[in-house]
């Protein structure tokens, strides 16, 4: 009888190992769902920042706002002033003890070109020179217009004598004595700006102000 257990002479037998197929199909979904995940998260951390972030807050001025002085004048009255103006520097002198002359340019006087009308905007000036000019009878004055250099000399001449003469009609118009008051022309003289720009031009069409006595 053959052993069953003997292999000699008979064919060996194949031992087939079956390999565990791979859910590829399961990985690819969990990791898709990974990433959908961590997108919702950004985005919801987005939207929380975005709503908590403080608002922006308005840049404040390089230049602060001039302060308005109420200012004491002889007499019991007082004059809203700004502080480096001609208003403010011209009450300062006329209270002090300096010597006159002294002569003061106007911040805020120009006029338009080939123009001698004063603006509405400048008049505010002229009122509180009024007033100031009042608060010290003794004080007389010259006004000196200027103008830029684009009409000829003897143009440039008149509107100068024309502006200066505005000047003095507003004061006088407001009280001050005309004895008071003397005009004169610089003509195109004398710049404070170039006359190359708009901006030096405009400047130039000026008027100063000269206190003679006081």
């Amino acid at each position: 009888m053959a052993d069953p257990n003997d292999t000699r002479g008979a064919s060996p037998r194949e031992i087939h190992i079956e390999k565990k197929a791979t859910n590829w199909l399961a990985w690819i979904a969990l990791i898709l769902g990974i990433l959908a995940a961590l997108l919702a998260l950004s985005r919801c951390n987005r939207h929380d920042a975005a709503v908590v972030a403080p608002a922006p807050t308005e840049t404040a001025s390089s230049t602060p706002p001039v302060a308005i002085k109420h200012v004491a004048l002889p007499g019991g009255k007082t004059v809203d002033l700004a502080p480096q103006t001609l208003n403010y520097d011209l009450q300062a002198f006329l209270a002090s003890n300096a010597a006159a002359p002294r002569t003061f340019t106007f911040d805020k006087l120009n006029f338009d070109t080939a123009s001698a009308q004063i603006k509405d905007d400048d008049k505010p000036t002229l009122s509180a020179l009024s007033q100031i000019l009042a608060a010290y009878p003794k004080a007389t004055v010259r006004l000196v217009g200027y103008a830029d250099t684009r009409g000829s000399d003897a143009t440039n001449v008149k509107l100068g004598a024309d502006r200066a003469a505005a000047v003095g009609s507003a004061l006088t118009a407001s009280g001050i004595a005309a004895g008071r008051i003397s005009t004169a022309s610089g003509g195109d003289a004398n710049p404070v700006a170039s006359n190359a720009t708009a901006g030096g031009q405009a400047q130039n069409r000026r008027t100063e102000l000269v206190v003679t006595a006081k």
